[in-house]
């Protein structure tokens, strides 16, 4: 250890627990933790951004409880951390792998940069399980579904979560902007407060959550998790995207609840791996993330308008399929939605509607506070078909059978859409609130009597399409 600072950069991995680059720079001497405010926030959609700020101020409450002072800057990374290694006499820097393209390349050309100077500079894997390049197929490739995947995994040792390390600050202030005042999605407005009602920020609230799940609906969470009126699932996925928990964390006590005899753990083990391999897919072919991943696919007609009437009816919940309504509504008011929804709405609007899945891809990249790169863009080609793992058949989801079984008695359709109910929930209502004052919705307006699209003629236009497709 030095008296030397050590720069630890912070991206997706706002905790304090089980971050191994944050073990390492403390290992070497009094550490600057950094936050540092790029283009890759600026391209984030608006809810993601607030909730990205939401997290960063409980970040920084927790370090200043550990007497160290969270240091924000604005600009491009590789002049920012330039600056601070010139200004802190900073002899290292030391960050965690982040693994989409622009990530990649940004890391690269920094970290190579940093060492021309002399600067230690190294990551490491505080985001994922298992490194991309670390799992091959028997030929030595990557894989390209999911379940030879988790096979390939499953029994893999995974290192234990490490302790919060021991931290030593720096004895002067460092220019920093504040987490309380950054403002980072003005466009939410009203929607700000809504969203604020339904989310849980920082790590200690990603724990809670943890053993909660673990001690309460784990046994039940293969059978239960599918019932969009049940609170079956874990509601760790935001946590999980800004790092405010870890996935060796996650993983080391689901395997623990499986030991003790919970039914539903392993599969609760498993989705966590579908997200470990939807980097596996990110990393290896990034192009899923902007282009059809079966090529095949480039001929599919479907219609490219964001801005087109059935579209805007569709973010607004307003397609006159209640299931789809209630899942879009639930998306504006929470910023989440129920996993067995995202494939109902995706659906819908990739076979029904006959809409690339770019479109969805987008609205939920602005409107999700747990978007992530990776699950986003293999869910969207998932349901869409164009994708990795999918069905060797056209699968087109029935949203009314779908909402009949996954929400038999109504409950879920209930709570989100105001025109079903008098009086209507909060929850509902908490959907108008929401909205932007420029779509102009009110519960008084009534529900759509007649769905924007036909089921059975929604249907039988995307088999066709599909039948005709590279004919």
């Amino acid at each position: 250890m030095t008296d030397a600072p050590v720069l630890y950069w912070i991206r997706r991995d706002f905790r304090l627990s089980d971050n191994p680059a944050l073990v390492a720079a403390a290992a070497m001497g009094p550490v600057i933790p950094v936050v540092i405010l790029d283009d890759s926030i600026d391209q984030m959609g608006a809810a993601p951004r607030w909730r990205y700020e939401m997290g960063l101020r409980a970040l920084a409450r927790a370090y200043h409880a550990q007497g160290l002072d969270l240091v924000i800057r604005k600009g491009a990374a590789d002049a920012v951390l330039a600056d601070l290694v010139a200004t802190t006499g900073a002899k290292a820097v030391h960050w965690n792998r982040l693994y989409d393209p622009h990530a990649r390349a940004r890391d690269s050309a920094i970290k190579t940069a940093l060492r021309d100077q002399g600067i230690a500079a190294q990551s490491h894997n505080g985001h994922l399980l298992f490194e991309p390049w670390e799992v091959q197929t028997g030929q030595g490739g990557f894989y390209r579904v999911y379940t030879p995947y988790w096979r390939a995994v499953m029994g893999r040792d995974v290192a234990r979560p490490l302790p919060v390390p021991a931290l030593r600050g720096v004895d002067h202030a460092l220019d920093s902007l504040s987490a309380e005042d950054l403002n980072l999605a003005p466009q939410m407005r009203r929607g700000a407060g809504v969203l604020a009602r339904y989310a849980q920020i920082g790590a200690e609230a990603a724990q809670t959550r943890l053993a909660q799940f673990l001690g309460d609906k784990v046994a039940a969470y293969k059978d239960k998790r599918d019932f969009l009126d049940q609170d079956a699932c874990s509601n760790l996925s935001e946590h999980l995207s800004l790092g405010e928990i870890s996935p060796r964390e996650i993983w080391h006590m689901g395997w623990e609840a499986h030991r003790h005899g919970a039914a539903g753990a392993e599969h609760f083990v498993k989705e966590l791996v579908w997200r470990e391999f939807a980097y596996h897919l990110l990393y290896h072919s990034p192009q899923i993330a902007t282009e059809n991943w079966r090529p095949d696919w480039d001929s599919f007609p479907w219609a490219t308008d964001p801005d087109a009437p059935q579209v805007l009816a569709w973010k607004q919940g307003r397609t006159g399929i209640q299931v789809i309504d209630a899942a879009m509504r639930e998306l504006y008011v929470t910023g989440r939605m129920h996993n067995r929804a995202r494939m109902l709405v995706g659906s819908y609007l990739t076979k029904h509607m006959m809409c690339h899945w770019k479109i969805g891809l987008d609205w939920f990249a602005d409107c999700l506070i747990d978007w992530d790169p990776a699950a986003n863009a293999m869910g969207w080609q998932w349901v869409a078909g164009s994708g990795p793992d999918a069905a060797p058949y056209f699968r087109i989801f029935n949203p009314e059978t779908q909402g009949e079984k996954f929400d038999k008695h109504g409950r879920y359709r209930a709570r989100w859409i105001a025109e079903l109910s008098n009086p209507a929930p909060q929850t509902a209502l908490d959907f108008f609130e929401a909205a932007p004052r420029s779509w102009n919705l009110q519960p008084k307006m009534g529900y759509p009597t007649r769905p924007i699209v036909d089921l059975a003629e929604g249907r039988a236009r995307a088999l066709a399409a599909y039948s005709a497709r590279n004919s």
